[in-house]
């Protein structure tokens, strides 16, 4: 029982650094893209941008937008993006429900 226990905590650990690493890469991204914005340069598509957000990047997409203020006037970032966040905290709850 106890090294069930300890096999799900590592697993648990492992998944929430994934998501850390994954948000901050998402967040480096918005910077980035932000940056090529002001030097006029080759932009990353916003479908990409999105796509980060909902495939477990909400937090890093979210904090890319009001931080750096990033896509912030763009009506689909504005509802996809908060979209995102939302699906995956109710995942991560049903999820906890499990356990």
């Amino acid at each position: 029982m106890e090294q069930s226990m300890a096999t799900e905590q590592l697993i648990a650990a492992i998944i929430i650094g994934a998501l850390v690493i994954w948000n901050l890469a998402v967040f480096l991204t918005y910077y980035s893209d932000k940056r090529r914005s002001i030097k006029r340069q080759w932009r990353i598509p916003e479908a990409t941008l999105i796509m980060m957000a909902f495939a477990g990047g909400g937090v890093g997409a979210i904090c890319g937008m009001y931080l750096i203020r990033h896509k912030t006037k763009h009506l689909k970032f504005q509802l996809l993006v908060p979209l995102a966040l939302v699906l995956q905290l109710v995942a991560a709850g049903y999820i906890l429900t499990l356990l």
